[in-house]
């Protein structure tokens, strides 16, 4: 079995070759686009609430100009990696011998929920795509501050996302702020 550290770099060497390539390939001679439109509240939307074509999301990584498939993949490898090593260093909390029991049980705790936010935003996406048949959608959690929704469609009806809005609701069992791109 390969070592984590093994896992770890294998997945940056992947990242940095899918970015290679997309940089040496796009269409602009390699400038990449950072776009961040204003929010527009859809009808029946709550002021947490918002509906936009494109935007970005800095605490979670930047959404480039680049394509559907690549784009979706990337950001997945990005949070995934994200949360392995955040749960490394709570296991790492966990199977010291100098932390206390409680900061073991807190360790456990968040590991727990880092797991369960992971598997909710896996089921909101295979629900989302079963739903409504769109090309891929993705779901992250922004750290239980905001769930942000990107689907890969041409248009998206105001009815279709606040449909999105309440099943993410629906999954997280609080009112939690959505934010539905397309």
């Amino acid at each position: 079995m390969l070592k984590k550290q093994t896992v770890w770099l294998l997945t940056m060497l992947s990242l940095l070759i899918v970015l290679s390539v997309y940089y040496i390939m796009s269409p602009n001679d390699g400038d990449l686009a950072f776009i961040n439109q204003d929010d527009e509240l859809s009808e029946g939307a709550t002021e947490t609430d918002s509906v936009t074509e494109e935007t970005t999301d800095a605490e979670v990584t930047d959404i480039t100009n680049v394509a559907g498939d690549e784009l979706f993949t990337t950001i997945r490898m990005k949070v995934e990696d994200d949360r392995s090593r955040e749960k490394s260093r709570l296991e790492a909390i966990v199977a010291s011998g100098s932390a206390s029991i409680e900061e073991k049980n807190s360790a456990l705790e968040e590991i727990d929920e880092i797991d369960s936010i992971g598997t909710k935003e896996e089921i909101l996406e295979e629900s989302i795509l079963d739903e409504a048949g769109y090309e891929d959608v993705l779901v992250r959690n922004s750290g239980g501050e905001k769930v942000h929704v990107h689907v890969r469609a041409e248009e998206l009806s105001d009815e279709e996302a606040l449909r999105i809005m309440q099943m993410v609701r629906d999954e997280f069992d609080r009112d939690i702020p959505v934010e539905v791109n397309y």
